[in-house]
């Protein structure tokens, strides 16, 4: 059966909660509650802090506030007040604080730029804004200028500067050619983050177009054009052969002289950037060189953040989103060629304007109530607080002795009415601002019922529900339930009463029927509603379906007869495997049962029957086997299956006793496979009603047994009946039989005493079942007394399964005892159980601490114990806190993550391992209980000392030739010490055969290496590790690539591998090829030997005419194609050479029609994001001759 679920108002969203130093007050979110209720200003809507504007447009600044009463608002501009009145043009829009400033009768924007702050007052308090800074939108011309042509030597690096003009907001940038052509960009030619465009080395063909920087403005949608820049390219080689721009050795081929790698952008070996947290930070190296240098990022000390690092503008930019402190440090960039490389080294400073930590939230108290404001917020450098209230310095206020500040928190002692008011935290450093309004509500309000009144709940028997009855009031009210007008409040036993004032009844009995009150009471009044409850039967299946195996053609009804309450509608469906069933014409569906007539294969599968109400469901399965056609075997016996058995039936209670009875079946079919056992369930309708258990199991071959049975009991029984196949469907219920009652043979067990808070101690039990409770109104006597004492005992009657008792001394021992005991009398004497009141946290700090560096990466600590009244509890442990502040390595940047180590019990020495070599730790030690952590003790520094290092990354092998094997790596991540040098290890091997090993010692801040091979057929194995002056730390292996031939272990090395050359697939294969390689000279010599005409098989860059008569037999005259244009231009019927169209250009950008420039030359057409354009090209085959294709032509 469906759990019961709750109507949807049973769960209001009205919360009460307790917050800082007393009982803040959250407000219903109920209209009539709010409309009510006296609330100072609360800022709902404000422009941003830099507020930037079109000057085509009215401007707007937001500023919108909610209060009771309603706000009233006012403004300042650079910090005066801002007399809108006085102004013809400035309005303030109708209940709210926005500005408008309207240009439509003229006025210049510019003349409103500054600063502005709204404010939001009403007779409670007065709120801010936050500081906006209105600018307005600029897009200036591009100064006139008449730019010479540019003159370099081809090879030599060049930089062509944008200098936009100054817009607000920063214009983007773009270089296009004068013909509106992009200027196309790669690694050799790109823009940087300036807009300047650089050339790592200029070839003779950039000279073919010019080069015109554009600046796009955001705001105006307006492009302006710098005047173009013309190349003018000295060269060696005056020929643009356009065949050289893929050649393998451009440079060489075109005369330009190969030159190392230089930085065009930053200049010099190391620059610095700071960048402030959440940012983007963007690292930018642009190098010159012959041939085109490539750029390489790394990280000193560490790896670059995967997640959070991509590389832009073809390696050249490095971009790191979301910036935090960890990602300070020392950055480079490595530019290289085959000539060699450069790098620069970039230091990058993480700064952080104000961010929060705790933001000040409003605070809602009666009357005589303690609350605090607390804001908290940090950055870099730290940020100051300056408190506010009602928009003035806290200092200039008067006076309130209420009121108490301590730092970055406003406590309130017995607040009163006058103490209410809007109070602002300003938190500010050198990088930006935070501003937060909080205010102090002093309310005082009888209690009211915020749900309707009278309400009907419609529960099913046996079922938990939840009764709630939402309210407010101010001081927040005590609610206490009732029933039926008795006077005994409702908590405990069947009842639990939440902190919210919901009624939880957590089994539903016909005898909870009734009308529930719920009363709410504080000092100005009180307020009560009611709810009636009214219990209904639960919905079950009494006769459900059974599974059937039916011939193709027969009917077969499936039976659903359902028991439930008469006041609910029921509604009775069918499920096909799990599936909304259609009946169709050969189904008829009645209120207890389902009928299929000519049952064909498509029906067979499971039928679930649902029979539900509003307020629960039962379900009910059973599947429907469809048979074939019988047929027969040799023998004429049909084939007979096996199948799960039949419910057993007919269930019979005799023999009646106290403590037993006998309970007898009738078996089911078995279904072609003996029953095995059958299992005996009972269900109780006290503890767990509609839950079934086993009872017991017997043979198959009998069908009656006596049961034992417990005192005060309602039983119900059902069989079940197994087979080789499996289980049958549960028999129908026996009736009921209810034993007599008893007092209990046994108490609860798992009794338990331990402490949740300070003052108090719970002690908890398992409770008992029904087959134990042995008598009705089942309960608990707890007895405690604090051990040694021998004081008397304390006793208290649950009905639950715990206790709580209260103002108990700090951990102190307890003697407990629970015992069973219902209305026949009570169990044995109980066992005594030994609990603790609560913990509380330890007051003293371990002493005389000491520590001993034993090692490059562990201490020993030793330490005087605390007394034990001090521990205030159970010693779980003493605890290290330590932490790295510093790497005796300058600029190398360490985590101060605190790290811990315990020593559990009680302890006085202890070993912390697993520091960093040659770094500076502080340590602080606490006793730890188990509430928590202790004070902390004097603060012990200590320095480790060096180390050995880490293995040095990323070694990297590369055989560039036979001769020479090329070695670099990266120093090591934790280098633990002053690197004094590397040591490498290398030998060659080949096979098994290993040569002697050579040791190669290097400087600190060499990283590469050449080795000259031997031969060129042996393999190289390079171990490589870092010293210190401890000593050679962690190595690193890489073996060098094997040779290309080498796919296996070769034949000089292995005895049992047969000579290639006398395999029979060998031979046969180099035949073969000798055969192939004959044909085709065949062909080649009678085509020769027929003239020199050939088949065009080849794209051609003019193709024939229609008219060409060549064209008939697919060939055409060898001839000299050294006149013939290039390829990418097109030939006109004169004979000259036109230039191909280019598909992108200028126009694109537009909305359509042309661009209109200036006398200055800006574009000031309109522009929108570039349009696709679609491409056609030809697709003319080509078709390479096959010697097939030769053999063929023959004929």
């Amino acid at each position: 059966m469906a759990r019961q679920q709750p109507p949807p108002w049973v769960h209001p969203a009205f919360l009460l909660c307790l917050l800082g130093l007393g009982g803040a007050i959250e407000i219903p979110m109920d209209p009539s509650i709010q409309n009510e209720l006296t609330q100072p200003p609360t800022i709902t809507k404000q422009s941003v802090k830099d507020h930037i504007v079109d000057p085509r447009d009215n401007i707007l600044i937001e500023c919108e506030a909610k209060g009771n009463p309603a706000p009233s608002f006012h403004w300042t501009r650079n910090s005066r007040f801002f007399n809108i009145a006085k102004d013809p043009r400035v309005s303030m829009r109708r209940r709210s604080g926005t500005l408008v400033i309207d240009f439509r009768s003229g006025g210049r924007p510019e003349e409103y730029e500054g600063e502005y702050q709204c404010f939001a007052r009403n007779k409670f308090g007065t709120a801010l804004s936050n500081r906006i800074r209105l600018q307005v939108s600029k897009s200036p011309l591009w100064p006139k200028e008449n730019l010479d042509p540019v003159v370099v030597q081809e090879g030599a690096p060049l930089t062509l500067q944008c200098n936009p003009p100054p817009g607000l907001p920063s214009p983007v940038i773009f270089w296009m050619s004068s013909s509106m052509e992009p200027i196309t960009q790669d690694k050799r030619v790109s823009q940087g983050h300036s807009g300047d465009l650089y050339f790592s080395n200029v070839m003779l063909q950039d000279m073919q177009t010019d080069y015109s920087c554009n600046a796009r403005f955001h705001f105006t949608h307006t492009i302006q054009q710098k005047n173009p820049f013309t190349l003018k390219v000295l060269t060696n080689n005056p020929y643009n052969d356009s065949s050289l721009r893929n050649h393998p050795d451009m440079y060489s081929a075109r005369g330009v002289a190969e030159r190392t790698p230089s930085f065009m952008y930053p200049q010099g070996t190391a620059s610095s950037q700071m960048v402030l947290r959440g940012m983007d930070l963007l690292l930018e190296c642009i190098a010159s060189g012959v041939p085109t240098p490539d750029i390489a990022w790394y990280k000193k000390g560490g790896d670059l953040p995967s997640d959070k690092a991509k590389f832009e503008n073809f390696n050249k930019a490095l971009r790191i989103t979301n910036v935090s402190e960890e990602d300070s440090g020392e950055y480079f960039c490595l530019a290289s060629n085959k000539m060699g490389s450069i790098r620069h080294t970039i230091s990058v400073r993480v700064k952080a304007a104000p961010y929060w930590l705790d933001e000040p939230k409003n605070l809602i108290l009666a009357p005589g109530e303690d609350g605090r404001l607390v804001c908290r917020a940090n950055g870099n450098p730290k940020p100051t607080v300056q408190w506010m209230v009602n928009g003035e310095p806290l200092q200039s206020a008067p006076p309130n002795p209420n009121r108490e500040v301590a730092g970055d928190t406003i406590i309130f002692r017995d607040t009163q009415i006058s103490s209410r008011a809007v109070y602002q935290c300003n938190t500010s450093n050198e990088h930006g601002y935070l501003l937060a309004n909080a205010f102090v509500s002093v309310l005082d309000v009888p209690p009211r019922m915020l749900s309707p009144r009278n309400q009907l709940i419609r529960v099913i028997l046996y079922n938990r529900t939840r009764l709630d009855c939402p309210f407010f009031g101010s001081p927040i009210p005590t609610l206490r339930w009732f029933k039926n007008g008795q006077g005994s409040n409702l908590d405990g036993g069947n009842y639990h009463v939440y902190e919210n004032g919901s009624l939880e009844i957590k089994m539903i009995r016909k005898e909870d029927q009734g009308i529930y009150t719920c009363v709410a009471t504080n000092i100005l009044g009180k307020a009560e509603n009611q709810v009636r409850l009214e219990v209904k039967d639960p919905t079950r299946i009494y006769r459900m379906p059974e599974d059937q195996t039916a011939k193709r053609g027969t009917t077969v009804q499936l039976e659903c007869r359902v028991k439930h309450d008469p006041s609910l509608k029921l509604t009775v469906s069918w499920l096909k495997d799990d599936e909304p069933l259609y009946i169709g014409n050969r189904m008829k569906k009645e209120d207890d049962s389902l009928t299929i007539f000519g049952v064909a294969e498509r029906d067979q599968g499971s039928y679930t029957c649902v029979a539900s109400t509003e307020l629960d469901q039962d379900l009910a399965k059973a599947s429907l086997t469809v048979l074939a056609e019988q047929t027969t075997t040799t023998n004429g016996l049909a084939a007979l299956p096996k199948g799960r058995p039949d419910r057993p039936r007919d269930l019979e209670l005799t023999d009646l006793a106290e403590r037993s009875v006998r309970l007898t079946w009738i078996p089911g079919d078995a279904n072609n496979s003996p029953i095995t056992d059958y299992v005996v369930q009972f269900e109780e309708d006290q503890f767990q009603p509609g839950v079934w258990h086993d009872h017991s199991k017997f043979p198959g071959s009998v069908n009656s047994a006596v049961l034992r049975l417990s005192p005060y009991v309602n039983y119900q029984f059902r069989v079940i009946a197994i087979n080789e196949v499996g289980s049958s469907h549960p028999s129908l219920p026996s009736e009921r039989y209810r034993t007599s009652g008893a007092p209990p043979e046994s108490n609860p067990g798992d009794v338990r005493g331990e402490g949740t808070r300070k003052n108090n101690m719970e002690i908890t039990w398992t409770p008992m079942n029904a087959t134990s409770a042995f008598g009705p109104n089942l309960r608990y006597i707890v007895k405690w007394r604090r051990r040694e004492t021998r004081e008397a005992w304390n006793n208290a009657t649950v009905w639950g399964s715990r206790y709580v008792v209260g103002q108990t001394p700090v951990y102190v021992p307890y003697e407990i005892r629970v015992q069973a005991e219902n209305d026949f009398g009570k169990g044995p004497e109980p066992d005594t159980v030994i609990g603790y009141s609560g913990e509380d946290y330890p007051r003293a700090a371990p002493t005389e601490v000491k520590v001993r560096v034993t090692n490059s990466t562990a201490i020993s600590l030793q330490w005087n114990r605390v007394y034990p009244d001090t521990v205030q509890g159970q010693l779980r442990e003493y605890r290290a806190y330590y932490w790295r502040e510093s790497s005796l390595l300058k600029n190398l940047w360490v985590s101060q993550k605190r790290q811990q180590a315990s020593f559990p019990g009680d302890r006085l020495r202890g070993v912390v391992s697993r520091l960093f070599p040659y770094s500076n730790y502080k340590l602080e030690m606490v006793v730890v209980n188990g509430r928590g952590d202790g004070p902390r003790s004097e603060t012990k520094e200590f320095t480790t000392p060096e180390g050995v290092p880490s293995a040095p990354r990323r070694l990297r092998v590369r055989q560039p030739n036979l001769e020479t094997i090329n070695l670099e790596w990266d120093h090591p991540e934790h280098p633990n010490g002053i690197l004094t040098g590397y040591t490498l290890r290398y030998v060659a091997f080949n096979g098994t055969k290993v040569g002697k090993q050579i040791v190669e010692n290097f400087s600190p801040n060499q990283t590469k290496f050449t080795v000259q091979r031997t031969d060129p057929v042996s393999r190289y194995r390079f171990t490589l590790s870092a010293r210190t002056q401890v000593g050679s730390g962690e190595t690193v292996t890489e073996e060098s690539p094997a040779p290309p031939n080498e796919a296996t272990p070769t034949a000089a090395y292995t005895n049992n591998q047969a000579d290639i050359a006398t395999q029979g697939w060998f031979i046969g294969l180099m035949c073969a090829i000798a055969l192939l390689v004959l044909i085709l000279l065949i062909v080649c010599f009678i085509k020769r030997s027929r003239g020199g005409k050939y088949p065009v098989r080849e794209k051609k860059d003019v193709p024939l005419g229609p008219e060409d008569p060549k064209e008939e037999d697919g060939s055409f005259d060898y001839s000299d194609e050294d006149n013939k244009p290039l390829q990418g231009s097109q030939t006109s019927l004169d004979g000259t050479i036109k230039q191909q169209e280019s598909d992108d250009s200028l126009v694109d950008y537009g909305e359509g029609g042309e661009g209109q420039f200036n006398e200055d030359g800006s574009f000031i057409g309109q522009y929108t994001v570039k349009k696709d354009k679609e491409e056609t090209e030809g697709n003319e085959s080509s078709e390479a001759t096959s010697p097939v294709n030769a053999i063929y032509s023959l004929a």
